[in-house]
C-alpha cells in the first residue's frame, strides 16, 4: 500500500514539474533595453541635495524653515545649461552651501510668477528668494544684459552671492 502511494506522488510530481516549465519553441527573443537612469528632482546639479518639486512647494519650505530659495532655470539640452550644471555639482563648496544653508529648485519651465524673470526669460539664470517671498533682484551675476546669468567660470561669484543671500536673511529678516 505505501509502495503504491509512493508511486503516484512521485508521478504527481514529475507531472507537474513538466507542466510548470515553458515550451522552449514558444519562448520569444529577448528584447534588449537600454539601461535607463531613473530621472530625480536634481536632474544632475547634485544628487546628494535635498530639491523642492514645484515652486510652491519651495517657497513654503523657504518660510516655514526661514532659508533662502535658490532657483535655477535651465534646458537639458542648451550646452550653456550643461556646462554650468556640471560645474554647480562639482563644487563641494557650493554643493556643502547649498545643502545646508538654502532650499533648492530647479527648474526646466518658466513659472508664472513675473517676479522670476526680471530682465527676460533666458537660460541658465539663478535667482534668489528670500522667506519673505522676495525676489532679492540685488544678487546678481556679472552681466549686464542677462543680470542672473552665470557660467561654469563664474563659480567663486556665484558661492559668494549664496553667503551673501544667506547673509542678508540674518540682517535683513
Amino acid at each position: 500500500m505505501i509502495k503504491g502511494l509512493l508511486s503516484v506522488l512521485l508521478v504527481l510530481v514529475v507531472v507537474t514539474s513538466t507542466m510548470g516549465k515553458p515550451d522552449k519553441t514558444s519562448e520569444k527573443p529577448a528584447v534588449k533595453k537600454e539601461k535607463r537612469i531613473p530621472q530625480t528632482l536634481s536632474r544632475g546639479w547634485g544628487d546628494q541635495l535635498i530639491w523642492a518639486q514645484t515652486y510652491e512647494e519651495a517657497l513654503f519650505l523657504a518660510r516655514s524653515q526661514n532659508k533662502p530659495l535658490m532657483v535655477i532655470f535651465h534646458l537639458n539640452e542648451c550646452p550653456h545649461s550643461q556646462g554650468l550644471k556640471k560645474a554647480f555639482a562639482e563644487d563641494k563648496e557650493i554643493q556643502k552651501l547649498a545643502d545646508e544653508d538654502f532650499i533648492l529648485l530647479n527648474l526646466v519651465y518658466e513659472t508664472t510668477d513675473k517676479h522670476l524673470s526680471p530682465d527676460g526669460q533666458y537660460v541658465p539664470r539663478i535667482i534668489f528668494v528670500d522667506p519673505s517671498m522676495t525676489v532679492r533682484a540685488d544678487i546678481t551675476g556679472r552681466y549686464a544684459n542677462r543680470m542672473y546669468a552665470y557660467e561654469p567660470s563664474d563659480m567663486t561669484l556665484l558661492q559668494n552671492n549664496m553667503l551673501r543671500a544667506k547673509k542678508l536673511l540674518k540682517t535683513e529678516l
